[in-house]
C-alpha cells in the first residue's frame, strides 16, 4: 500500500521536456539500472531483477523506483537475504523490495549517489535533495 501513496505521490505526468523516460533496450535504462544492481545484491543478495514502476532522465541526474526480484519473478525473503541475516533490513519496518534511487551522471557512468530499500516514506523529499533534483521529482519537489 505504502508503495502505491508513494507512486500516487509522484503520478505519472510530466511537465513539457522535463524528464524523460528511458525506454526498455536502451543503454541508459541499462546503465541505470546496472548502477543500482550492486547496492541491491550487497543487501538482498544476487541475483536480483527489477521491476520498474518510474524511471526519469533529465540531463546529468535521475530518479528510478523499482522492486527487486530474483529471476523468473519470485519474491525476495528479506528475512533470508545478506540484509536481513547482518541485522540491517527488518520485514516487519519496511516496504518490501522496493528501491528508491537518486542518480548522477559522472563522466559516461551513472551512479546511484542515494539510495533505500524498503522506504515507508518519500526520503527524496529532502529538501537538500530536492535542490540538486528536482528536474526528476516534480510533483514532490515544487519550486
Amino acid at each position: 500500500m505504502r508503495r502505491v501513496l508513494m507512486m500516487a505521490a509522484l503520478g505519472l505526468a510530466t511537465a513539457a521536456g522535463a524528464w524523460e523516460e528511458p525506454a526498455r533496450g536502451t543503454a541508459d535504462r541499462k546503465a541505470l539500472m546496472d548502477a543500482l544492481r550492486p547496492h541491491a545484491e550487497w543487501m538482498l543478495g544476487a541475483p536480483v531483477e527489477f521491476v520498474v514502476y518510474e524511471l526519469r532522465r533529465a540531463g546529468d541526474v535521475a530518479f528510478a523506483s523499482v522492486d527487486a526480484q530474483r529471476p523468473g519473478g519470485a519474491q525476495i525473503d528479506i528475512s533470508q537475504t545478506p540484509g536481513g541475516l547482518r541485522g540491517e533490513l527488518d520485514e516487519e519496518y519496511m516496504d518490501g523490495s522496493t528501491l528508491q534511487a537518486l542518480y548522477r551522471k559522472v563522466g559516461q557512468t551513472w551512479v546511484a549517489v542515494h539510495w533505500e530499500i524498503g522506504a515507508t516514506d518519500a526520503w527524496y523529499s529532502d529538501p537538500a535533495l530536492c535542490a540538486e533534483y528536482r528536474s526528476v521529482l516534480l510533483e514532490i519537489c515544487p519550486d
